[in-house]
């Protein structure tokens, strides 16, 4: 089955703004590497979670999904089409396709509009409804992401973050999307309220038939609710496969860290050790594996030469 959504050995760098002694020194200019030939897919109705620590490339791949950011090299693909080439209808087509939503809910609503003229101006944009039954439409979204009525008259700042991210969630399916990409989506949320929103995105995507694009740093919300996992390390996908096989028997050092590390709930079982080391700065990744300065089994191959994800979905050399 062909993916509806995919990116193909994606390169995303930013350049790093130079001061005056890097100019007066004659530095060469810098590069964060945020994305290295990144390689992932998501399928018509699953769900796809991507983990890794902080600063490895997830928010960055988000973004070149939704072609908020165009890759330096390698394409993203919707349908089969590069997103890359897409003018006119084609891009609004896409655009209407694919939805984000964000980590920060607030930031990104309009604090000048009420919640009602944020949801109708998605369905005015896209011609999703006739004028006359945006009100009705507006109302169903709200139902849709169990929010009252009344949320339609009042303006962002008047909710919780739970709530605010409920809007964003109606927003995106405003404009009947056949995929969303959630960045982060309750991060930054309490616990209890974490939990609904992630039960909501389970049930709507399950009722409506969406692909998912579910990114985070909780292996415990990934294991709950994905059908398949991308590990990210550095800008790279270290390993991919499905949920339960990848929780079960995890094959890359760095994958089973961060499982191990999984807080349990078993009384007295003892606390596994984190990923030793700290991430390394996407300035100046290691040569070779990124992951070898703290992989526990590296080799000398490790630090001299980089494996590529194989058909198995590994990238190891010895896995």
């Amino acid at each position: 089955m062909s993916a509806l959504l995919s990116a193909e050995a994606v390169e995303k760098r930013f350049a790093v703004p130079r001061n005056l002694p890097d100019m007066l020194l004659r530095r060469p200019h810098r590069a964060v590497h945020a994305l290295s030939g990144v390689s992932v897919a998501v399928h018509a109705g699953e769900t796809l979670g991507i983990v890794g620590e902080s600063g490895c490339g997830k928010s960055t791949l988000a973004r070149a999904l939704v072609r908020l950011h165009r890759p330096d090299a390698g394409m993203v693909r919707f349908e089969g089409d590069d997103i890359a080439s897409l003018t006119g209808p084609a891009l609004l087509r896409f655009n209407r396709a694919v939805q984000m939503v964000f980590q920060d809910p607030f930031a990104s609503l309009n604090p000048r509009m009420t919640v009602g003229a944020t949801l109708a101006e998605a369905l005015r944009v896209h011609h999703i409804v006739a004028e006359a039954d945006i009100q009705a439409r507006v109302l169903a979204l709200l139902d849709q992401v169990q929010l009252p009525a009344s949320a339609a008259a009042r303006h962002p700042h008047e909710f919780s973050g739970g709530q605010r991210q409920r809007i964003g969630i109606a927003r995106a399916l405003a404009v009947e999307p056949r995929v969303i990409i959630a960045d982060e989506p309750v991060s930054a949320l309490d616990v209890s309220v974490q939990a609904q929103i992630v039960n909501l995105f389970m049930e709507l995507q399950e009722r409506l038939g969406l692909a998912l694009v579910f990114i985070t740093h909780d292996l415990r919300l990934v294991r709950h609710m994905t059908h398949r996992v991308a590990v990210m390390y550095l800008g790279r996908v270290v390993e991919t496969g499905p949920t339960q096989t990848l929780f079960a028997a995890p094959r890359h050092p760095y994958t089973r860290a961060l499982i191990s590390a999984v807080p349990s709930l078993t009384p007295g079982q003892p606390k596994a050790e984190a990923v030793r080391g700290e991430l390394p700065s996407p300035l100046n990744p290691p040569s070779g594996c990124a992951f070898h300065p703290r992989c526990p089994i590296a080799e000398p191959r490790c630090a001299v030469e980089a494996p590529n994800l194989d058909a198995t979905g590994l990238a190891c050399w010895l896995g």
